[in-house]
C-alpha cells in the first residue's frame, strides 16, 4: 500500500483517535513544571523543527515503521486473517514499536532505568491507536501535538524534548 492510500484508509477514525490521544498526551505535558519558551521567530522555528519535523519523525520511526515492518513481514509469510492471527500481528507490532522506542530512549542518559517507563507507556498508547484505526494519521498527529505542547509549555522542563542535563 502506498503512503497516500495508507493515510486515506479509515482516515476519519485515525483523525478522531489522534485528537483524543493528543488531548490526553498534551494534558500529561501540561502537568509537568513549566519553563520559558522561545519568543518571536525562535518560537516559530521551535514549533516547526521540534514540533512538526521532530514530532513527525518520532511518529514515523517509533510507531509507523515498526508496525508496518512487522505487519508486512507476517503478511508475506502468509499468516491467516482470523482473529488469532490478527491478535498475533497486533501483539508483534506493538512489541516491535516498544523495542524501537526503548532502544531510542535508552540512548538518552535521563531515560536509563525507571524513567524509560513514561515514553514506553506513551508510545504504547499511540501505537494502540494506530493499530486500532489502521491509519498513520493517529501516531503522526499525536506525536506532533505532544512535541508542540512541550515547546509551548517549556523546553527546559518537559521530558518530551530530550536531551536534558541530568
Amino acid at each position: 500500500m502506498d503512503a497516500s492510500a495508507h493515510l486515506r484508509q479509515h482516515w476519519h477514525a485515525g483523525l478522531l483517535d489522534a485528537i483524543m490521544l493528543s488531548l490526553i498526551i498534551v494534558w500529561g505535558v501540561l502537568r509537568q513544571p513549566a519553563s520559558a519558551h522561545p519568543q518571536g521567530w525562535m518560537l516559530v522555528f521551535a514549533l516547526v523543527w521540534l514540533g512538526l519535523v521532530y514530532g513527525t519523525l518520532d511518529g514515523l520511526f517509533l510507531t509507523v515503521m515498526p508496525v508496518l515492518a512487522v505487519q508486512q513481514m507476517l503478511e508475506a509469510r502468509g499468516r491467516g486473517d482470523d482473529g488469532a492471527a490478527r491478535c498475533a500481528r497486533m501483539g508483534a507490532s506493538m512489541g516491535a514499536s516498544l523495542v524501537v522506542t526503548a532502544a531510542y530512549y535508552w540512548g538518552f542518559v535521563e531515560f536509563r532505568g525507571a524513567p524509560i517507563v513514561l515514553p514506553l507507556i506513551c508510545n504504547a498508547m499511540i501505537t494502540s491507536g494506530y493499530l486500532v484505526t489502521g491509519n498513520a494519521i493517529t501516531p503522526l498527529v499525536a506525536h506532533i501535538a505532544m512535541h508542540m505542547a512541550a515547546v509551548l509549555h517549556g523546553m527546559e522542563t518537559t521530558v518530551q524534548l530530550p536531551p536534558h542535563s541530568p
